[in-house]
């Protein structure tokens, strides 16, 4: 644990432990550009993880069309992580005002519960509207 203050890139290798999934596999790691640095990349080999960090341009040297794209496909999958935790704070979630760390237990956890149902039902709205709009396209006519 560290302060506030702290940025993560100061405590990257500590950060790492907690990367490894039940199983022992280390996930590949995903972050913004902010990370890429010499000493992240060989902290990221000497571990063997793989790196999904965003490649950063410089004055005079911007990105190359490659490297946009592969930046852009790394996007996918942070945006993803990070919508998660945007709709968390929206609802309250980053500020735990509890006494005992068992009720604090019980508020993330309701906290993801809401969140995961209202994903879900995200997600069967969705689904709903392409099968009415592929229904709609072909002729077909839906069972009520």
């Amino acid at each position: 644990m560290s302060d506030a203050a702290v940025h993560d890139s100061q405590v990257f290798e500590e950060l790492l432990d907690q990367i490894i999934d039940t199983d022992g596999k280390k996930r590949p790691i995903y972050a913004d550009s902010a990370y890429r640095s010499k000493e992240c990349e060989e902290t990221l080999i000497a571990n063997e993880f793989e790196s999904q960090i965003h490649e950063k341009g410089a004055r005079g040297h911007p990105l190359t069309d490659e490297q946009k794209a592969s930046n852009w496909i790394k996007s996918k999958t942070r945006a993803r992580v990070e919508h998660i935790f945007a709709a968390q704070h929206a609802m309250g979630g980053h500020i735990v005002r509890t006494i005992g760390l068992a009720r604090a237990k019980v508020k993330i956890g309701m906290l993801n519960l809401v969140y995961n149902m209202k994903r879900l039902f995200q997600l069967i709205k969705r689904d709903l509207r392409a099968a009415n709009l592929r229904c709609a396209t072909s002729g077909e006519v839906r069972p009520q």
